[in-house]
Order: C-alpha cells, then sequence, then structure tokens
C-alpha cells in the first residue's frame, strides 16, 4: 500500500488530508490518483463509500489556482450528493481557498448567481446547471476538468438529454473523469463520444462478510409493518436507515412509526432541500432522531456515519442496488446488519439479489406478532385498520397497495368469498375473511 505522498500529491495536500484523518488511501484513490495526475482521462467503477471524491478532486485541487471563473464542473445525480462533494473539495482544497459552489435546485436561484461570479469549482445537479445555463448566469468557457459522478445514477434519473447539453457547452481541451457503480452501454457511449483515450480503473463492489451481518424474515402478506415495529423496538441500534421504493411507503412508514412514538424523519425527493438538508442534520446529530426512512435518493454517495442497521422494508431489484443500500452500515471497520423483510411482493427482487454469490443473507424465522394498528393516507381511499393477534394472512397476495373501502369493492369482495366457499366444498369449515392492510 503506498502514501498519498507516494501517489503523487503535493506535501501541502497530504498535510490537509493529515488534519482530516485521512492516512491512507483507498482502493479506488491507489489506482486512480497517479492516472488523473498525469492528466488522463479515466473510466472509473467504483462503489459508494470507496473514496472516490478525494480521487478525482486530487487533479482538481492540484492543478488549479483561485481565480474568478469557473475552472472546474463536477455533475451529480443528487442535491444532497452535491452539497456533501462541494464541502469536501472545499475542505481537501483549504491550502489553496478554492471557491466552490454546490448548485442545485429547490433553493433560491438568485443567491447562486451572486456567488457564482466568483467561483472556481461548481458542483452541480443536471436540471439547475441547465437552468443556469439558459440564463447566461454560467459560462465553462474556461472549464478545464469535468467530472460526472454516478453516473449509472444520473441515468437511472432520466437526466441523459441534459447531461448531453451540458457536456457540448463545455470545451472539446479538458481533462474528463466519468464515475460509476456499474459500466452499462449508456456509459459506453458516453465514454466514446466525449473522453479522449480514457484508463479505465474499477474497483469489485464487495461485502465484508465478517463485518456485516444479513439477514431475512419471509412474513405472510399483511403482517410486513408488524414485523417492522416489533424488531426496531427489539433491537438496540444507534442510527437506523429504513429503504422503502416509493415516497408513499416512505410517508407511510415515516407516519405510523411516530404513532408507535418511534421518532423518525422522512427524505425522498418530494421534500425541499431546506427540509432534506434539515433532516440529514437532524439524523447526523447526537440529539435528533435515530431512524431515517428514505427512498434511494439516500443510498449514493451521502456521508451518514455509525449506521448500525439498515432495514430493506421494500428490496431493490438487483443485487448492485442492495449492496449499495447495505453500504451505509459496517464502515470503518465497525459492525452492522442488513435486515431484509420480505412478503410475496419481494420474490422476484429477493431471487435477483440471491444470483450475486457474495451475499451470504441467513433467514430468521418469524416470531409470533401482534398485528398492530396502522394508518393510512385517506386522501387515497384508504382508512385505519384495528389490530388482532395471530397471523391468519395467505401467502401470495399483495394487499398493501388495494383499496378495501367503497360498497362496490366490499360487494365484489363478499362475492368472490361466497364462490370460493361454494367450489371449495367447504360448509363445515370456519372460514376467516381476511381484511385487506397496509404492511
Amino acid at each position: 500500500m503506498k502514501t498519498f505522498k507516494e501517489l503523487g500529491l503535493s506535501c501541502e495536500f497530504v498535510s490537509v488530508l493529515e488534519k482530516a484523518g485521512i492516512t491512507t488511501p483507498s482502493e479506488i484513490q491507489e489506482k486512480t490518483i497517479p492516472l488523473v495526475l498525469a492528466g488522463k482521462d479515466v473510466i472509473g467503477g467504483s462503489a459508494t463509500g470507496s473514496g472516490k471524491t478525494l480521487a478525482f478532486a486530487s487533479s482538481i485541487i492540484e492543478n488549479l489556482e483561485k481565480n474568478t471563473k469557473v475552472q472546474a464542473l463536477i455533475l451529480t445525480p443528487t442535491r444532497e450528493l452535491a452539497e456533501q462533494v462541494a464541502n469536501a473539495i472545499a475542505k481537501f482544497s483549504a491550502h489553496k481557498k478554492l471557491k466552490v459552489l454546490p448548485v442545485y435546485g429547490g433553493v433560491n436561484i438568485e443567491n447562486q448567481i451572486r456567488h457564482l461570479k466568483n467561483t472556481d469549482v461548481v458542483v452541480g445537479t443536471p436540471g439547475r446547471i441547465l437552468d443556469h445555463l439558459g440564463r447566461r448566469t454560467l459560462n465553462f468557457g474556461e472549464v478545464k476538468f469535468l467530472v460526472l459522478d454516478e453516473v449509472d445514477r444520473m441515468f437511472d434519473m432520466g437526466f441523459q438529454i441534459d447531461v448531453k447539453k451540458i457536456l457540448n457547452e463545455c470545451p472539446k481541451k479538458r481533462q474528463t473523469m466519468l464515475f460509476s457503480a456499474t459500466i452499462s452501454s449508456e456509459m459506453d457511449y458516453l465514454a466514446k463520444n466525449h473522453t479522449h483515450e480514457p484508463v479505465e480503473v474499477s474497483v469489485k463492489s464487495h461485502v465484508d462478510a465478517s463485518k456485516l451481518k444479513q439477514v431475512y424474515y419471509d412474513v405472510p402478506d399483511g403482517l410486513k409493518f408488524s414485523l417492522f415495529i416489533h424488531l426496531l423496538k427489539k433491537e438496540k441500534a444507534k442510527l437506523v436507515m429504513v429503504f422503502c421504493a416509493t415516497r408513499r411507503n416512505v410517508d407511510f412508514v415515516t407516519r405510523n412509526l411516530n404513532n408507535f412514538g418511534i421518532k423518525v424523519k422522512a427524505i425522498h425527493g418530494g421534500l425541499n432541500q431546506n427540509k432534506r438538508n434539515s433532516v440529514l442534520n437532524e439524523f447526523n446529530s447526537e440529539r435528533g432522531v435515530n431512524v431515517l426512512a428514505c427512498t434511494d435518493v439516500a443510498a449514493r454517495g451521502l456521508d451518514i456515519k455509525e449506521v448500525s442497521h439498515v432495514y430493506n422494508y421494500d428490496l431493490p431489484k438487483t443485487s448492485e442496488e442492495y449492496i449499495h443500500r447495505i453500504g451505509r452500515t459496517a464502515r470503518a471497520g465497525k459492525e452492522g446488519i442488513a435486515i431484509n423483510v420480505l412478503c410475496s411482493r419481494d420474490y422476484e427482487n429477493f431471487t435477483n439479489i440471491q444470483r450475486d454469490e457474495n451475499l451470504k443473507i441467513e433467514e430468521i424465522k418469524t416470531p409470533y406478532l401482534e398485528r398492530v394498528r396502522i394508518v393510512v393516507d385517506s386522501q387515497d381511499g384508504r382508512g385505519s385498520y384495528g389490530s388482532s393477534r395471530g397471523r391468519s394472512f395467505n401467502r401470495g397476495r399483495s394487499n398493501e397497495h388495494r383499496t378495501n373501502s367503497g360498497r362496490e369493492s366490499q360487494r365484489s369482495n363478499n362475492r368472490s368469498n361466497n364462490r370460493s366457499r361454494r367450489n371449495n366444498n367447504q360448509g363445515n369449515r370456519s372460514r376467516t375473511n381476511t381484511k385487506r392492510f397496509y404492511r
């Protein structure tokens, strides 16, 4: 393992890193820093938490001198990542006093316009960057360094056209660095058309089984939330991240956990940026909440330390997404646990995840539970449901997003149940008409 000085960083830069407690290069840093310092274009395959921000920032910091023109542009998929990358580069470049500005939507654009007049490095999201270009408040004529961070995530979010428009506004003579967790055909197209003889650097995503325990529970439809709250109350956790597939599920989980006295905050794309920043600050603070319910907007890049538990309330579609999520815990040599709560709607995604032979996920038997009272959004035509004990639910039916209100729905359910009784000739056997519940 080489030192940062051996990789080519200046003594002043190394001193700044040491003051920040960064003394040993990560794998992506060791492979990338010599290349970018040599002026090479780079395509980096690296997961969240690998240290790639310092890897691409090293070339920018070592080669830029402060002036009043934008000389480096870094594109990120989310506002939170833009904020985090900007803060990191500002800290790493303290000895040069470079002016670094995060540029994203959801906040006052006039303040950004004022600060752009003497900014050296812009870190922003594609939408707001295009907005500034359209207003002519941002000029990339002097850009010498271009970085696309989390390219796969940007493409997943539909920013392909926006990214290409921004690339066309940048000088062709520049150093370009692309970083992504996965290398797709779109990534290959981007590299072919917007880089010059790039060097590909890859760091394999992996989970340290010695530090991260992975488990799953397989529950009947209708008991998902009941098991989830049972586990949260039982566990002694420091910081907990709960991942959901949609904003609606995030809000549902947040509302009901708070109803049961478990303090939790939500973060997703439907919140304005000030609110999202406030939530993250409160989650990171010692006196704030210790449970964060989120969509995948929080899965990539965010610097959230000391996470002890990651819950997948909804399972992601791929093993790559799963690894990004659970990578929030078991960091810096500390132990962590990833807990997956499955019902029938998760089976297909879970099967996809298990195709990764490096993932060892242990099944744990579901304990006896009390089905808890839950409240759902009345605007969607749903109401509150009572509580009872036991697990008398039909496995294999996905109930979370179905409506149990209205006369026609009730009549249809009754007719269906009556036909089922007749067809199965179960006249002497008592049957329970199972209600449909949010899980």
